[in-house]
């Protein structure tokens, strides 16, 4: 079993089977596209919508440390994704260099990690798209009612009808053809990044020093004892689990983490680029690079216009121009985050579709979701399928909880590619590597113990809901993939990964 569960699929074979007619993708994506898909996708929830929960729940003011420690892991990250992806042009992303390195059962299970980490990323950006609506509503003396917005705590119940409309929206335009994707794209990055700049340039003239202080606010501790809410890092060593102070910045950390997966995004569309070993590892630390500069600059303002106690958690930037008596400034802001943000939301869509298309294609899943649409050329079945669920999980899920369960799992597909890269230059050194991660072992493995550090700051229930899916994952993989994969249909002879 052992050497069926870690079988290996050579990086020849991913690439020869993107050329079977019937899975192969359309090749029409640029060095551009990919710089503003990564643009697109980064700028998003963590300006608009988790800075205001952050810096009130976690770290203060020195919530712009927290996106420098995030940043610099993400870099790290970076890095050996562009390796991957410049070695292996094949959409899944991790899945797919977890593939050719490590075997086909640590694939599986970055696979299965990687639909759930992008369909609630989805999730998380569609709730707080609807926040923005809501205030832009609100501002107009429009209000939908609470039963329809997700915001009827009073009864229990509330579905937020337009964070799912949203959804299968941007569901219908990505069955309609990447080139049309990345032309929407375009067009609302171009007004999301104006916005932030406005946010950055304007808000500067309202910064008080006063909301400084204290720049790092003193710990808060609370019982650490079957607190599962509690970092999971705290609950281990007995630490008295804490929100602010320094150990609030890295726990902030691991909360708007989840704005840096773009990048990870912009791997998965490899297979759609039409010369990915340049191109790919350009888009990945172009926008890595630019928008963590623009994440820094927009947290100082927010946090110097507005006292850290009081900012906003549904819509930060929007009420922080409101409490300095500046509303139509709040208005262009809601505008611009509710048009920015469906940006995010369609390149989350459009990554974990493609993750289940490869996997589909590999036999792993239903062989039925890996036929491409006969006109547009793009995975539709999955596409479709997984628009439908998320529309769902949207509508009636809270934005916290998704947040830090997509952070883990993005932090675990970090874990998996940077020791992809150490096994995979061992065991095949004669790969044309367009890319190379520098200082081979040491960036990888240090990568790894930095995105294992955020992992452990997250709480314990968001570590045990994470186990809970990939216990799921084991069952369909030993009663579905395992026999019904590519390797074993073929009786591909197993490799396993060099000890």
């Amino acid at each position: 079993m052992s050497s069926t569960l870690f079988r290996t699929k050579k990086v020849e074979q991913s690439i020869q089977d993107t050329e079977e007619p019937e899975h192969a993708l359309k090749k029409s994506l640029s060095a551009l596209d990919l710089t503003v898909f990564g643009v697109g996708v980064v700028i998003g929830t963590g300006i608009f919508v988790l800075t205001g929960t952050a810096a009130k729940n976690n770290a203060g003011p020195a919530v712009s440390l927290s996106f420098v420690v995030a940043g610099v892991v993400c870099a790290l990250a970076a890095l050996c994704y562009a390796e991957f992806a410049s070695t292996v042009p094949v959409a899944g992303s991790a899945y797919t260099f977890a593939y050719a390195s490590l075997g086909e059962f640590p694939a599986w299970i970055i696979g299965w990690d990687l639909v759930l980490e992008l369909a609630l990323g989805t999730a998380v950006v569609a709730v707080g798209w609807s926040g923005y609506i809501h205030s832009l509503l609100d501002n107009a003396g429009w209000h939908l009612p609470m039963a329809l917005s997700g915001r009827d705590g009073a009864h229990g119940f509330g579905f937020d009808i337009l964070a799912s409309a949203l959804v299968l929206v941007l569901t219908a335009i990505l069955v309609l053809g990447m080139k049309l994707s990345a032309r929407v794209t375009s067009v609302v990055v171009a007004i999301k990044v104006a916005v932030v700049l406005v946010v950055i340039i304007a808000g500067a003239f309202f910064v008080k020093g006063s909301n400084y202080k204290p720049y790092i606010p003193k710990a808060q501790s609370v019982a650490a004892a079957g607190n599962l809410k509690a970092p999971l890092i705290q609950l281990m060593f007995g630490w008295a689990p804490s929100n602010f102070g320094v150990l609030g910045i890295f726990t902030a950390a691991s909360v708007v983490f989840f704005a840096f997966i773009g990048f990870d995004v912009v791997a998965t569309a490899a297979e759609e680029t039409r010369h990915p070993q340049r191109d790919v590892p350009r888009g990945i630390l172009g926008s890595l690079i630019i928008c963590t500069t623009l994440y820094v600059a927009v947290s100082v303002v927010v946090t110097g216009m507005q006292k850290y106690s009081s900012l906003s958690i549904d819509a930060p930037l929007a009420d922080a121009f409101k409490a300095t008596g500046h509303p139509w400034f709040a208005g262009l802001i809601s505008f611009g985050a509710a048009i920015g943000l469906t940006t995010v939301c369609m390149i989350l869509l459009l990554g974990q579709a493609r993750v289940f298309f490869a996997m589909s294609r590999d036999g792993l899943l239903p062989r039925f979701f890996s036929h491409v649409h006969p006109r547009f050329r793009t995975p539709y079945r999955p596409t479709i399928l997984l628009g439908v669920i998320i529309a769902i999980v949207a509508g009636f899920t809270s934005l916290s909880a998704l947040a830090e369960l997509v952070n883990i799992g993005t932090l675990f597909a970090f874990i998996v590619v940077a020791l992809g890269v150490i096994i995979l230059r061992r065991s095949r050194p004669d790969l044309e590597r367009s890319f190379r991660t520098p200082l081979v072992p040491a960036l990888p493995i240090v990568s790894v113990l930095a995105s294992l550090w955020l992992m452990l700051n997250l709480p314990a229930e968001t570590w045990l809901r994470f186990a809970l899916w990939m216990v799921i994952g084991f069952v369909v993989y030993f009663c579905y993939g395992r026999s019904h994969s590519r390797l074993a249909r073929k009786g591909t002879a197993a490799t396993a990964p060099p000890k």
